[in-house]
């Protein structure tokens, strides 16, 4: 877990449920709890309002209900993620509500992980486990943007290759100073560059990783396979090349590429997964522009000034 002692964040992970079934809830919270998290609970969409803005900037993760008693849930996430600040806080759509436009309506508003009621512990578990990740990772990418801010605005053009994940988060904290929004690109850059080594120079499938996160074991295999000779020379390099109208981020991998095209846009045959939506986060969050280029080994992503 990328955590700074630094953060305000608490011990445990805390996730707001809003449930308005009591059975549901009880199960959702027991289930969470027993699993080393920490709730607060909220039965109405106004209730709900009220924790979000009595815990602001300690939530780490929304378990919505699709089908609130007093309001659209819809309604309550678009206002809720009109709030910068909360822009990065995960929500979690729980429904019954499966179509494939129900689904892009929540995508559209930004409920970026779906539970398909009735659904396993375990199923529960995996997304929020992801989900909260998803979280912190942010929260210690903005911190350590913060110490380092301004040390590469001087720079036209470099490049740096990296191999291990912690290369990777590291590398992209530095190189997103030399954006204007440094904040805004730093999430997109870290996702990238851990596309170009997971699934790039390690060869990890999409059904490989899904696995490997439901047993909670992906970096223990990314560390295995960096270790293998077919793997440990494998180098994945960041280009950078900037002028007065933009700043160019050019990502490539020795994998053997791709196809992109599925993951360049949020997908409601995805949403389910507990992964699978970095590509299309980075593109609508981070970047003004984002292409794969060749076998889709290469990306670059541009930040307009």
């Amino acid at each position: 877990m990328f955590v700074n002692s630094c953060l305000a964040i608490m011990d445990k992970p805390l996730i707001l449920v809003v449930e308005d079934e009591p059975i549901s809830c009880e199960v959702l919270v027991d289930t969470l709890h027993d699993n080393g998290y920490e709730t607060i609970v909220a039965v109405t969409g106004a209730e709900a309002w009220d924790r979000i803005d009595e815990y602001r900037g300690r939530l780490d993760a929304i378990l919505l209900d699709r089908l609130l008693p007093d309001m659209d849930s819809l309604t309550l996430l678009v206002r809720f993620k009109a709030d910068a600040s909360q822009l990065h806080v995960p929500v979690i759509m729980q429904t019954s509500l499966s179509s494939e436009e129900d689904v892009a309506d929540g995508l559209k508003a930004g409920a970026y992980y779906y539970l398909t009621k009735p659904f396993p512990p375990d199923t529960l578990l995996a997304i929020v486990r992801s989900a909260v990740k998803d979280r912190h990772e942010y929260l210690h990418l903005q911190h350590s943007l913060s110490q380092t801010r301004s040390i590469l605005k001087h720079i036209e053009r470099a490049e740096f290759w990296f191999c291990t994940q912690t290369e990777a988060r590291d590398l992209a904290i530095l190189a997103a100073n030399v954006a204007p929004n440094p904040e805004r690109v730093v999430l997109g850059l870290t996702e990238l560059m851990l596309n170009a080594i997971e699934h790039g120079n390690l060869g990890i499938s999409y059904a490989e990783k899904t696995d490997l996160i439901y047993d909670n074991s992906l970096e223990l295999e990314v560390d295995r396979r960096l270790a293998l000779p077919e793997y440990a020379q494998r180098r994945a390099r960041l280009l950078i090349d900037q002028d007065s109208a933009s700043v160019n981020f050019l990502v490539r991998d020795e994998g053997k590429g791709f196809d992109w095209s599925p993951f360049i846009y949020m997908s409601p045959t995805r949403a389910f997964d507990t992964h699978g939506r970095g590509i299309a986060m980075s593109k609508l969050l981070s970047f003004d522009h984002l292409e794969y280029r060749g076998s889709g080994n290469e990306v670059l992503g541009i930040v307009h000034r």
